[in-house]
């Protein structure tokens, strides 16, 4: 094998776990925006179900208000009532007593009603928050734990870094270049066996008996013809 390769393969194992390490790095920010759309749909939930709560609660103040506004008409209408002389507006003003009577008895139906809604929509609320406050911890987890590995990712990524420019010191500059181009152009590996059968194990395509021959003899950087890669033999 020539002297050039294994330097060539002690960069690519590097390159490599780089490699690997940017990947993760990419994907962990990722799973964190996952986890924190979790809890914000939980959020969203508590959300809500403290706006479904508020309504109800400005239809009751409504409808008591209503029932007010109808009980101070019934006494200014009994007063009406009591002072008037003429039979035909004491019956008139009693129609009006009757009716305004009626609404509130329908209105006190209807506060009933949004009343014992309320008590479901607290129910939902307490159940949403308590969904919410367990997602919260576990994402909280989660997404500390991802930020861990993200960091400890990170100084790898700086050490593997250093190690690769003490590396690169004494290598030839235009084996670097050819390396560099090809790592760039088909991510690592690009120093790839070839089999005794003449497969490159880059691509899996055979070689040539000529560029086994050549791989074999030592005497030159060889590459694979169907995909550039460079060879080294079993």
């Amino acid at each position: 094998m020539p002297p050039d390769i294994t330097g060539l393969l002690s960069l690519q194992e590097r390159d490599l776990r780089l490699q690997e390490l940017r990947k993760e790095l990419e994907r962990i920010p990722q799973e964190q925006d996952l986890a924190r759309e979790r809890l914000a749909a939980h959020q969203q939930a508590v959300d809500d179900a403290k706006a479904s709560l508020q309504e109800n609660e400005v239809a009751i103040k409504g409808v008591e208000l209503d029932v007010g506004t109808r009980k101070e008409s019934i006494i200014r209408l009994k007063q009406q009532q009591f002072e008037t002389r003429k039979n035909e507006e004491y019956q008139a003003l009693g129609v009006k007593v009757t009716h305004y009577t009626e609404e509130i008895d329908g209105l006190e139906t209807r506060e009933l009603e949004l009343m014992e809604r309320g008590d479901q929509l607290r129910n939902s609320l307490q159940d949403a928050e308590a969904a919410y406050a367990t997602t919260k911890g576990g994402v909280d987890e989660e997404v500390d734990t991802l930020q861990k590995r993200a960091d400890q990712f990170s100084r790898e990524v700086e050490s593997l870094e250093e190690e690769r420019q003490q590396l690169l010191v004494g290598m030839d500059e235009e084996l670097i270049s050819i390396y560099d181009r090809l790592l760039k152009l088909r991510g690592a590996p690009v120093v790839v066996q070839i089999t005794s059968e003449r497969q490159c194990l880059g691509c899996h395509v055979k070689a040539t008996p000529t560029t086994m021959v050549r791989v074999q003899s030592g005497k030159e950087l060889v590459h694979c013809e169907n995909c550039g890669r460079i060879l080294y033999p079993e």
